[in-house]
């Protein structure tokens, strides 16, 4: 991806149309106080339910063998993989160690793949994420931050909203301010409906403390949009 491709300033506004894909400028997920109060069987027992129906309302035959499991695997589908980000204790627990080397230099780890849900048609968005930090005295083990993005990705997401969620977590869990983080990803709701357009991809970034100077924000993007 090309520099000019990433957006630098997140400024979303609110979603006015249907088909518009602007995010809240809130960086939490919009959830109920009671969201979690029902078991996952039961929530898998109603969405299968549910679901169950809207295939019936579409005409398709559910004494198919190939169909009649489809409303189950949907309701699991939902509750334990693609949307298990919602839940909070499923929220990643990292572990810190102490920077016995000293190291002092951006440590960066790119290409994470992830894959979210647009939540205004409930279809793939995925892509890369490139994250860079500068250690505090403390750093974190690599998997844990690919597990960062994995969770904040697995829930009803516009892209926007996830970057900066990811960049808030790893703020929190490093204890320190100088964070990098940027998206580059496809949205089916884009290619496969509405506009059609299979070739464009959407780019996001988020920038605190040392990142926000621009050697060291071009550092970064050099070296991720490197080979």
């Amino acid at each position: 991806m090309r520099q000019k491709e990433i957006s630098l300033n997140i400024q979303p506004e609110p979603d006015e149309f249907g088909d518009d894909h602007h995010g809240s400028s809130a960086a939490d997920t919009p959830l109920r106080p009671d969201a979690f109060e029902m078991d996952d069987e039961v929530k898998i027992e109603k969405i299968e339910k549910h679901f169950r129906e809207i295939m019936h309302i579409l005409g398709l035959d559910l004494n198919d063998d190939s169909l009649n499991g489809t409303p189950r695997r949907v309701a699991k589908m939902f509750v334990k993989e693609v949307f298990s980000g919602l839940n909070p204790k499923n929220r990643p627990h990292a572990r810190l160690f102490e920077n016995k080397y000293n190291y002092d230099q951006m440590l960066v780890e790119k290409d994470i793949t992830f894959y979210s849900h647009c939540e205004h048609h409930f279809v793939p968005i995925y892509g890369k994420a490139h994250v860079a930090y500068f250690s505090s005295g403390k750093v974190i083990g690599l998997s844990k931050i690919n597990r960062i993005v994995q969770y904040f990705s697995k829930r009803p997401q516009v892209q926007e909203r996830l970057t900066v969620q990811i960049g808030k977590e790893l703020e929190r869990i490093l204890q320190t301010e100088d964070v990098g983080v940027v998206l580059d990803a496809n949205h089916m709701c884009v290619a496969s409906r509405g506009v059609g357009d299979t070739n464009s991809k959407t780019g996001t970034a988020y920038f605190s403390g040392k990142f926000k100077d621009e050697n060291i924000k071009r550092e970064f993007l050099n070296y991720i949009n490197s080979k």
